[in-house]
Parts: structure tokens; C-alpha cells; sequence
């Protein structure tokens, strides 16, 4: 997804007031993420003004940084392959572990990670998986591929809203046709392309913002969505089924991570540290309704956060994390993505 939101100023101040604030937090953040209570909470222990701007792709995220906007902000939340990325640019400070009093909170298997080996730039922040989600009372057969969302049956046709996220879009197409992320066959590359151009006349749209509001709505019957966007439609009244396709889906987790030249970087570290607290990760999840990277959330999740089918899944579900592509490989998918979206 290419497009950025209109920026989203959003402003929290403690109760003591911005003129008398201690100092100044700024977050890059994805919208509908992140409780409007908890950086209230944030501001008003540690006395800072937090001010925060949405962004809706991982893409929008680095184009945004590139563009001029490093050095505006403190922290930023990117995907797993955009903390490799951003890594690889030059955008991440490093910090170590003694500058997060909690930075033993972090779960193991999210420590030691491909994207930031040790976490000396990031630390998780919430994880859930990319697939679709399909309305029951509109299709009656059984969800379980991909095929609804390339190649669907007549009552889904037009029907359809796709994340506009090059990313995640390509990589469910490439399960789906069970050829590798970021390759360079030439072939393979012409049946993508080829596959998605005859999926697009079946789509009604590009929506990433809105993938939960159109199956709310009924606008869309079916629709590529994160877990926590499912979990908040059923929530709001959809009939939909969150769908572990046989072909595989895709896992994520997004991080926190502290961005070079941040004004303000004690503050971001105070930031980092306070969403390690295992009742602030928690609220988080309880809102987005994804998973904690952090030990001891559980005792704070409420049940049907807890317990709703998209946190999950069954043991032999196919996962896979999107993959960083050399700079090489990407240009022939930014040419793909590029072509889908004329």
C-alpha cells in the first residue's frame, strides 16, 4: 500500500499541561492501534506531552521517513521486514538492554529475532497474522483457501476488498500459487502478475483502513484482514468466519522501535519501557485485539480477547513472516503492484 492517511494529529497532555510538561513525546504510529487511555496514562505518569501521527502501510511508513520526517519523530511501529529495512537504511537508533528496566519482559521467542537480532533497536509490540475474513450468510461452502479471494465463486465476485499493502497482497498471492516470496524467476513473477490482474476484475476494492469497516457494513462479502480487525467485526456484528487457508497464511509482528536522531530519546526509551509492563501490553491487546510479545499479559486480557478464534489458530496452519526482498528482487514486485493498481 502506497497511499499515506491524511496526517492524524493527535495530541495527549498530562494533567499538569503542556506548558508545564517535563518534556515531549512523538509517535509514528498505525491507525486504530493503540488506546487513547494508555498514552494518557503515559503523559500523565511521566508528565509528557505525547503527540502522535497514523500511518496505514508499512510502505507509507518509509516513504513518509525518506521523505524528510526522520528526525521528527521519537519512535515508530513498523512490521517485522520494515524494522530489517529500516535497519538496513540507517534509520534505527540502538539502545541496550539495561536502558528498559523491563526489557526482561520480553517473551523468548520474540528476543532474539531475524529482523533485530537481540533487540537493540525494537521491541515487540503486538503480533497477529494476515488472511481473509468471509461473510456466512453470503457464502455457504467451505472457507479454507485462498481461492475465494484469487479465483471466487460467483456469489463473492465484486465483492471483494483487498488490502491495499503490496507486502501482504503479493505475499498471499504467492502462497496461494505456492511459489517463494521475493523471486526472481521470470516466470513465476508473469503467473503472479498474471493471477492478480484476473483476480482484480473480481474485487470491488483497495482498502486497508477500511477492511473492517466494508464487512461491518456489507459492503464487501469477503475481504483480506488482519486477526484483530476480524475479531473487532464479529464484535460489531458481521457474520464472518476468519479463514486459516490450506495454502498458508501470513504471521506479523509489529515493533516499537526507536528512530535515529529522535528528538526526544529519553523519553522514547521511558515510552519503550512502559509498554513492557505487562498491564500496559495488555490494554493494547485488549484493544486491537492482536497478541503481547510480553510475559504476564494474561491475567489482564479480557476472556473474549483471550479466547476469540483469530488469537488462535490450529496447530497446523501454514505461517509465514513477509520477507524484506534484495533491493533487486523488489523493483521487479513494485513493478507488479504498480501494474495492479493502474
Amino acid at each position: 500500500m502506497k497511499k499515506l492517511l491524511a496526517s492524524t494529529a493527535l495530541i495527549f497532555v498530562g494533567l499538569t499541561g503542556a506548558a508545564q510538561a517535563e518534556g515531549k513525546l512523538s509517535i509514528y504510529h498505525w491507525f486504530e492501534y493503540i488506546p487513547q487511555e494508555l498514552l494518557d496514562k503515559f503523559s500523565q505518569e511521566y508528565d509528557v506531552e505525547v503527540t502522535m501521527d497514523t500511518f496505514d502501510s508499512n510502505e507509507a511508513l518509509l516513504a513518509s521517513l525518506k521523505a524528510g520526517k526522520l528526525g521528527s519523530y521519537d519512535v515508530a511501529v513498523p512490521g517485522d521486514y520494515m524494522v530489517k529495512i529500516m535497519k538496513d537504511e540507517g534509520m534505527l537508533d540502538t539502545f541496550a538492554p539495561s536502558d528498559l528496566s523491563n526489557f526482561n519482559n520480553i517473551e523468548e521467542k520474540w528476543l532474539d529475532v531475524g529482523f533485530d537480532p537481540g533487540r537493540g533497536s525494537s521491541i515487540p509490540y503486538q503480533w497477529g497474522s494476515t488472511s481473509f475474513a468471509v461473510n456466512k450468510d453470503v457464502y455457504s461452502g467451505k472457507p479454507d483457501s485462498l481461492a475465494l479471494i484469487f479465483d471466487p465463486p460467483a456469489e463473492l465476485k465484486g465483492k471483494i476488498n483487498v488490502l491495499d499493502t503490496a507486502g501482504e497482497t503479493l505475499t498471499l498471492a504467492s502462497l496461494y500459487l505456492g511459489i517463494p516470496q521475493c523471486t526472481s524467476d521470470r516466470e513465476q513473477l508473469k503467473e503472479l502478475n498474471a493471477l492478480v490482474q484476473k483476480a482484480k476484475a473480481d474485487w470491488a476494492s483497495f482498502g486497508s483502513d477500511v477492511a473492517k469497516d466494508v464487512l461491518v457494513s456489507g459492503d464487501a462479502a469477503a475481504g483480506m484482514i488482519w486477526s484483530g480487525f476480524s475479531a473487532k467485526a464479529r464484535q460489531e456484528g458481521a457474520n464472518i468466519e476468519y479463514v486459516f487457508p490450506k495454502e498458508g497464511m501470513i504471521v506479523w509482528m509489529d515493533n516499537v522501535v526507536l528512530l535515529k536522531d529522535a528528538p526526544n530519546r529519553e523519553n522514547a526509551l521511558k515510552f519503550m519501557n512502559f509498554l513492557l509492563e505487562p498491564e500496559n501490553a495488555a490494554a493494547v491487546t485488549n484493544y486491537a485485539q492482536y497478541s503481547a510479545g510480553v510475559k504476564g499479559v494474561q491475567e489482564f486480557l479480557a476472556p473474549e480477547v483471550a479466547n476469540s478464534p483469530e488469537s488462535n489458530p490450529p496447530a497446523d496452519v501454514k505461517a509465514e513472516f513477509v520477507q524484506a526482498c534484495t533491493e533487486d528482487v523488489q523493483v521487479l514486485y513494485d513493478a507488479v503492484w504498480t501494474n495492479l493498481k493502474k
